[in-house]
């Protein structure tokens, strides 16, 4: 199955991709992973997608676009995967429907100030890329990652000033893309709040229609 995540930051796209990889047997594609990875490597897409990523703007489409197109050609992504965090953009939509079909897009969504919440709450290991939530999803072990025992980190972009500018940008750029994927018949919508598995479940049943 090849799918689309849509939704504001915050949303939970990257805790359902993880499931939904494991559930489908596909490839989570995380181009916010891969482009952290090259900021914290110093690489040449690292040093230029970082200005943009600290002050909570979009990577330019032209980056973006090629490190996914690489991404796809990969062997284990043959079979299908899960994109997280592409396409952003109506012509990163057009540049991925030039790539690859897709089997759906799926949008979550929640209110505004709930997404303040999840972001500010969020810590990540730095290690392993595991997502833990202080409130919604916590490690075992207070500050701790439960799977290697690294101490956790906020990333820059989940500072509560960051994070507003962010939602801002999203509704500007990416949000048109619920259109863009609902008039071509492969919008699923999943309303975001809740347990963790039950958002997994009403996007299982959304993929099922």
């Amino acid at each position: 199955m090849r799918l689309v995540l849509l939704g504001p930051p915050g949303a939970g796209k990257g805790t359902q991709a993880a499931k939904l990889s494991a559930h489908l047997s596909v490839p989570r594609i995380s181009t916010g992973d891969i482009l952290r990875h090259s900021v914290a490597e110093g690489t040449e897409l690292g040093k230029k997608a970082k200005a943009y990523m600290d002050s909570g703007k979009l990577v330019p489409d032209e980056l973006v676009i090629a490190m996914t197109e690489r991404r796809l050609k990969e062997k284990d992504a043959k079979k299908g995967f899960i994109l997280d965090g592409f396409p952003r953009t109506i012509a990163q939509a057009e540049a991925l429907s030039k790539l690859t079909d897709l089997d759906a897009a799926v949008n979550l969504f929640l209110e505004p100030e709930e997404l303040i919440k999840r972001n500010t709450g969020r810590r990540v290991c730095p290690k392993d890329d595991t997502v833990y939530h202080i409130l919604m999803n916590p490690p075992k072990k207070a500050g701790v990652c439960d799977k290697c025992g690294t101490p956790l980190v906020i990333r820059a972009d989940d500072r509560e000033d960051v994070v507003r500018k962010r939602i801002e940008t999203y509704e500007k750029q990416t949000a048109p893309l619920i259109k863009y994927y609902r008039d071509r018949g492969l919008l699923k919508e999943v309303y975001a709040t809740g347990l963790i598995e039950e958002i997994f479940l009403r996007t299982i049943e959304a993929l099922k229609t």
